[in-house]
């Protein structure tokens, strides 16, 4: 019972895991690519 139980905690933890790095990544990407705008913006002036 208590190995079913924290297999199942386990799977809670890594999927949690996993959700956390996938919303990182995005935001990590959004703010490069924001940083990119302004440093083209400042170019064109």
């Amino acid at each position: 019972m208590s190995s079913k139980r924290a297999m199942k905690q386990a799977q809670k933890q890594s999927y949690a895991k996993h959700r956390s790095n996938i919303t990182n990544s995005r935001f990590e990407l959004k703010k490069k690519f924001l940083i990119k705008n302004k440093d083209a913006k400042k170019n064109k002036d």
